[in-house]
């Protein structure tokens, strides 16, 4: 291997890189030199020992190797590795921290190399395992993903998902770098310097194990080039590192987490590299230009519900998944062991090769989905939607990786019936409409679904779709044409007294209200609002000026809820906004009983229409 014959090389890069990483956060005035000084043997000789197959000129190449900093805040380490590539200069690392500056304190795509946004610690292995699915299994092209981890977060249960799918799919292109510094924020990690307490957990778990001192470049070389010829299952390199490396008053000190150094400590740490030669440079070597295969998209089938048919919103998804691939085939469905359920079976029965079990991990399967959405997938996520709140972390930091992802929710609200509320999903969009420009849909019949899934496919960013257990009948045409930011006015009348505005199951509800009332002379407006948010707002305003009041009805708590986003959509109009929700404990019971329960049944409706015109 290259770096072997050129130690000496690898030496004063790693004195460049620790220079900069000092110069930088004293600059800044904030950051975590300690926590990068430890990582720095061991990322300089990835990136310049001959290891890392990588044209920087071209990050997007689909055969470059991958580098996730899952240890996120190291990011003064990993802009210094790209000056030392020659790619960033050193006026560029006197922006860091700074307002408006892509090298932000923990690493986002604003900055070209960085694959992710990473710092909430015990995400970077799953997304790691995105993009090494995505080489193994999908573009199947020879490159390599790397993620350098921290010790303090491998306490997250995170990492465990992460490790237990990477040698269920046989990963043998996916590398750990497990940088053991002994220290965490405010103290000893639990395993401090124990080694071996690390190698026996990882290797349970079916990964190859190396141990190492993570500042010696001959046994870092030497673990890379083990790395590379293990076959079958991934690699986990153990490195034993000092916290605070190459300065006396830092090394293996507590307190010195997230910590900088002021102008006159920089002073008396700077003489204790050595000569610093700001003028060198390390290559990186470039891998096969090579592509994966490309499939040209076809038209999506067609569509061929009854009018009148019960079908669950849960089986139009997976009907719709199979019927949109030949228009959408970077498409991949990935499920938590429920597709049988969500009904991702049935694309998996359709296409297997594109269909990954992330089994009951929810957390691993968010994190994958970032990885391979970041190597150009179509990653559609399914589970119950009350388990994907377990993973709103993994799906807040995704938009911040500007991730394109669709996420979907079977299973929601108290309909679902006797499964009781751990099984019903009822914050599910209050958690996603939480999401920075994400767009959140909820279809009430098979038609609405297919269309839905269609226009999420061609959405750029994060799309939560919410689907249902019980069968609803299909009240739209083939043909009807459904928009994000769209509603459907169902009913209407130049003497409507009220409007329902609903969706999902109970938009079922508003219309047997309607006939209910019809009967007995009274008019209301319906509106499907399968469009959370973004909502449609001009024909909420149309309707608060020709009613006098407007109901909602959602199988979901009220806050954060439907009633609360169309509020505040109605803030400027004088009209009510009574808001029915799901406002008690729920309970086992069948679904009829339980939306009664709820007081958001079609009774209820009648009720709450009465009350209001006295």
């Amino acid at each position: 291997m290259a770096g072997k014959e050129n130690v000496a090389q690898l030496e004063k890069l790693a004195k460049l890189i620790r220079y900069y990483t000092l110069a930088m956060t004293t600059n800044a005035g904030s950051g975590h030199p300690t926590s990068s000084l430890s990582a720095t043997e061991l990322m300089a000789a990835l990136l310049f020992g001959g290891v890392f197959k990588f044209d920087a000129d071209h990050p997007e190449r689909p055969n470059n190797d991958r580098l996730v900093f899952s240890k996120g805040h190291a990011s003064p380490l990993f802009y210094a590795l790209w000056l030392a590539a020659g790619k960033l200069t050193e006026a560029d690392l006197m922006t860091y921290r700074k307002f408006g500056s892509p090298l932000e304190g923990h690493p986002t795509p604003a900055f070209r190399y960085a694959e992710a946004a990473t710092g909430s610690l015990g995400q970077g292995l799953s997304i790691g395992i995105g993009m090494a699915l995505n080489g193994k299994y999908l573009d199947k092209l020879p490159y390599r993903t790397y993620v350098l981890l921290g010790d303090s977060e491998m306490a997250e249960g995170s990492q465990w998902e992460s490790l237990q799918i990477a040698a269920h799919y046989h990963l043998d292109n996916l590398i750990g770098i497990l940088d053991v510094n002994r220290l965490g924020q405010r103290g000893e990690t639990m395993y401090g310097h124990d080694l071996t307490a690390y190698e026996k957990r990882i290797s349970a778990f079916g990964w190859e194990t190396i141990t190492i001192d993570g500042h010696a470049f001959d046994e870092i070389l030497e673990a890379y080039e083990k790395a590379l010829k293990v076959s079958g299952k991934p690699t986990m390199i153990i490195a034993k590192t000092i916290k605070g490396k190459g300065v006396s008053f830092l090394e293996d000190r507590e307190g010195w987490h997230g910590v900088v150094l002021n102008k006159e400590e920089l002073e008396r740490a700077l003489p204790e590299l050595g000569e610093v030669d700001k003028t060198v440079r390390g290559e990186i070597q470039k891998p096969e230009d090579l592509e994966p295969e490309r499939i040209k998209p076809k038209p999506a089938g067609k569509l061929a519900y009854s009018l009148g048919n019960a079908v669950a919103t849960r089986n139009a998804f997976g009907n719709a998944l199979v019927r949109i691939f030949p228009e959408f085939p970077t498409l991949v469905s990935l499920d938590a062991e429920v597709s049988n359920s969500t009904m991702a079976l049935t694309f998996k029965n359709a296409h297997p090769e594109r269909f990954f079990e992330m089994y009951i991990a929810e957390q691993n399967m968010v994190g994958a989905a970032v990885g391979l959405s970041n190597r150009g997938k179509l990653p559609f996520v399914s589970t119950f939607s009350a388990f994907l709140s377990r993973a709103f972390d993994q799906i807040r930091m995704s938009r911040y990786s500007d991730s394109n992802i669709k996420f979907v929710g079977s299973h929601a609200g108290v309909s679902i019936g006797q499964d009781g509320p751990s099984q019903m999903g009822l914050e599910d969009i209050a958690l996603f409409r939480a999401i920075l420009d994400s767009v959140v849909l909820y279809p009430c019949d098979a038609v609405s679904t297919e269309r839905l899934v269609e226009a999420a496919a061609r959405h750029q960013g994060i799309v939560f779709l919410r689907t249902t257990r019980m069968g609803t009948p299909v009240i739209y045409g083939n043909d009807e044409d459904f928009t994000i930011g769209g509603s459907k006015v169902l009913r209407q009348s130049a003497t409507d007294l009220a409007t329902v505005v609903a969706a999902g199951v109970t938009l079922h509800e508003a219309l047997k209200a309607y006939e209910e009332l019809k009967g007995q002379g009274i008019n209301i407006r319906v509106i499907d609002l399968y469009s959370i948010k973004p909502l449609d707002e001009a024909a909420l305003h149309e309707a608060a000026k020709a009613s006098k009041a407007i109901i909602t009805v959602e199988d979901h708590y009220p806050e954060g809820g439907m009633g609360e986003a169309v509020s505040s959509a109605l803030s400027g109009f004088p009209v009510p906004v009574h808001a029915l929700a799901v406002r008690k404990k729920p309970k086992s019971g069948k679904p009829e009983e339980l939306l009664d329960y709820e007081e958001i049944s079609h009774r209820s409706i009648v009720r709450k229409v009465k009350d209001i015109i006295g």
